[in-house]
């Protein structure tokens, strides 16, 4: 099973990024995706983001993300 997580991107320089992912700093490729800025919410996938979110729909998908952790996925 694959899996996209949503991240806060938090730095950037060029095609890198450092994202937040839950306390947990990572840095990501930007190649994929277009017209991001810090502070933007990322679809993230094996180093990479692979789509920008707006802020509810990633709140949606972090809490979907808790919900799985505490019933134990």
């Amino acid at each position: 099973m694959c899996l996209a997580i949503p991240a806060k991107l938090i730095k950037m320089d060029g095609l890198k990024g450092k994202v937040d992912i839950g306390g947990v700093m990572s840095e990501i490729g930007l190649a994929l995706v277009d017209d991001v800025k810090i502070g933007d919410y990322l679809i993230i996938h094996a180093g990479y983001a692979l789509e920008v979110l707006d802020e509810d729909e990633a709140g949606k998908r972090l809490e979907l993300f808790e919900e799985l952790a505490r019933v134990g996925m």
